[in-house]
C-alpha cells in the first residue's frame, strides 16, 4: 500500500528534474520527427538516451501524428513531458500542458526557391570540389565522433562536404547555441530598420527598476548583470527556462540584477531569449514570420526554422534547425558583412562590431553573440584554446552544445561548418580541422 502511494505521488507530483528530462525528451523527439523527418524511436535512442543521463533510458514516448504532439514519461507514467509542433515555428515544450495555447503561435511559410543541384552553391547546391580539402573531411580524427554534417566554403564556393550515416545535405540539424548568433543578426535587422539602437534601454516598464538601465549592447555582449545560472545536468536557470517555463522571456526578465550593468560577463541563454522578445516587440505583428521571410528566404535557407516557446517567444538562444548547407549560407552571410547578392541586410559595420572582444569576458566572447575562441576541449582554464592550432587571428566562431560550430575566417575568405552529436566529455575540438583546411586552401 505504501509503495502504491509512492508511485501515485510520483505520477501526480513528479520531481522537477524528472519533468525537465521528460519535457526535454518530448521536445527533441518532436523537432526531429516533424522538422527533420526522422524516426521517433531512433531519435529517442540516439539523441536522448545514448549521450544522456542513464535515467533517460527509462523514458517511453508516444507520437500523435494527427495532433502533432509527442508525450514522454519515465516508466510510462512519471514526468508527463509534452511537446507540440506548429507550422513555421516548429516544436515547443508545453510544461503547463496547455497545448491549445502553444499551438496558436504559428504561421504559413512562404515558398522559398529550392537550390538546384545543377547550379553552384550558394544559389544552388552544386559543389566545386577541392580533393585536398575533401580528403581532410574524410579523416575521422578531424571530423570527430558523432559527426553529422560538414561543409567548407572558400571564396564563396562550396569546395567540400561530408555527412554522417543516416544524414544528408537536406537534413535539418539543431544548432543549439549557434542560434544565438542568428538572434544577433535579427536584432541588427531591427537596428537597420530604425526600431532599435545599441545604447537603447528601458526594456523593463518601471523606470525606477535598476534593470531598466540595461542597454541593448550590454544584452548582446552578455554583460547585462542579470543573475543567471547556465549549468546543465540539474534544475538550473537554463534547464528551468527551456523545459519548465511556458514563457521563457518572462522568466529571464524576472531575474534580479547581480552586478552593475556592463561590469561582468556572464554567458546566459536567458539573455538571448530576452533579446528575442525585444526584437520581436520592435518588429510588431509579423515577428514570428520575420526570420523566415526577411532573412532565411533572401539567403535561400529553405530548411531553416527558429522554434517558438509555448507563449510565442522565438527561442533564439537554442532552437534553430537548418541543413548543413543552410548553416553555411548564414556563415557566408556574416563573412560578407551582412550583404547577400548585393543587398545589404545588416547595418554597415554591424558584423565587425559583433566580433569585437568583450573586455569583461577576457577576450573570449564578442560583442554580438559570437565567440572569439573555439571550443576548449582539455585546454586549461584561462588559456586560449585556439593558440596551439595557430589559427588566423581574425577567426571567430558560432558554437553550440554537443559539438556544433561554424568557424569564420575573413582573411582567408573561409567558412567551415561542423555539426554532430559530440558530447563535451569527448573533448573534440574543431580547431584541428580548421587549421588543416586553412593550410590546404593556402597551397
Amino acid at each position: 500500500m505504501v509503495a502504491a502511494g509512492g508511485v501515485a505521488t510520483l505520477a501526480i507530483h513528479p520531481p522537477e528534474l524528472a519533468r525537465v528530462g521528460a519535457n526535454y525528451s518530448a521536445k527533441i523527439v518532436c523537432s526531429n520527427v516533424f522538422i527533420a523527418g526522422r524516426d521517433a524511436h531512433a531519435v529517442l535512442a540516439d539523441d536522448v538516451q545514448a549521450p544522456g543521463h542513464p535515467a533517460l533510458g527509462h523514458l517511453k514516448i508516444s507520437v500523435d501524428q494527427a495532433r502533432k504532439t509527442v508525450r514522454a514519461q519515465f516508466f510510462g507514467f512519471i514526468g508527463d513531458g509534452m511537446a507540440v509542433y506548429r507550422p513555421g515555428t516548429g516544436c515547443a515544450a508545453v510544461p503547463d500542458g496547455d497545448v491549445a495555447q502553444a499551438a496558436q503561435y504559428q504561421f504559413k511559410p512562404i515558398k522559398i526557391w529550392a537550390p538546384s543541384p545543377n547550379v553552384a552553391w550558394p544559389t544552388g547546391s552544386q559543389a566545386e570540389g577541392n580533393p585536398a580539402v575533401q580528403a581532410l573531411l574524410e579523416q575521422e580524427a578531424l571530423a570527430g565522433p558523432g559527426m553529422r554534417g560538414m561543409a567548407v566554403i572558400h571564396r564563396g564556393r562550396l569546395i567540400a562536404q561530408r555527412y554522417g550515416a543516416g544524414f544528408n545535405a537536406a537534413t535539418p540539424l539543431l544548432g543549439w547555441s549557434m542560434t544565438k548568433t542568428v538572434t544577433a543578426a535579427l536584432v541588427g535587422m531591427q537596428i537597420a530598420a530604425g526600431k532599435l539602437a545599441p545604447e537603447q534601454n528601458g526594456f523593463w516598464p518601471d523606470e525606477a527598476d535598476p534593470r531598466a538601465q540595461v542597454t541593448l549592447a550590454q544584452l548582446l555582449s552578455m554583460t547585462s548583470g542579470l543573475r543567471y545560472n547556465e549549468s546543465y545536468g540539474d534544475v538550473s536557470d537554463v534547464t528551468r527556462m527551456l523545459y519548465l517555463e511556458p514563457d521563457m522571456a518572462a522568466f529571464t526578465a524576472a531575474q534580479p540584477l547581480e552586478h552593475p550593468p556592463g561590469s561582468k560577463w556572464n554567458y546566459s541563454s536567458g539573455t538571448t531569449v530576452l533579446l528575442s522578445r525585444i526584437w520581436q516587440r520592435a518588429a510588431g505583428n509579423d515577428a514570428l514570420s520575420l526570420p523566415h521571410d526577411r532573412l532565411f528566404a533572401p539567403l535561400g535557407m529553405n530548411s531553416a526554422v527558429i522554434e517558438a516557446d509555448a507563449r510565442g517567444n522565438l527561442v533564439g538562444s537554442s532552437y534553430m534547425y537548418a541543413s548543413t548547407l543552410d548553416w553555411a549560407r548564414f556563415g557566408q552571410f556574416l563573412l560578407q558583412d551582412g550583404v547577400w547578392q548585393g543587398k545589404r541586410i545588416l547595418p554597415a559595420g554591424f558584423v565587425a562590431g559583433m566580433q569585437q572582444p568583450v573586455a569583461a569576458s577576457g577576450g573570449q566572447y564578442g560583442m554580438g553573440q559570437v565567440w572569439r575562441r573555439g571550443p576548449g576541449g582539455d585546454t586549461p582554464e584561462g588559456q586560449n584554446p585556439d593558440a596551439r592550432f595557430q589559427l588566423p587571428p581574425d577567426t571567430y566562431w558560432m558554437e553550440g552544445h554537443d559539438g556544433q560550430s561554424i568557424a569564420i575566417v575573413p582573411s582567408q575568405q573561409l567558412v567551415v561548418v561542423r555539426l554532430g552529436l559530440t558530447p563535451q566529455r569527448l573533448l573534440y575540438q574543431p580547431q584541428a580541422l580548421l587549421a588543416a583546411v586553412v593550410k590546404a586552401v593556402q597551397q
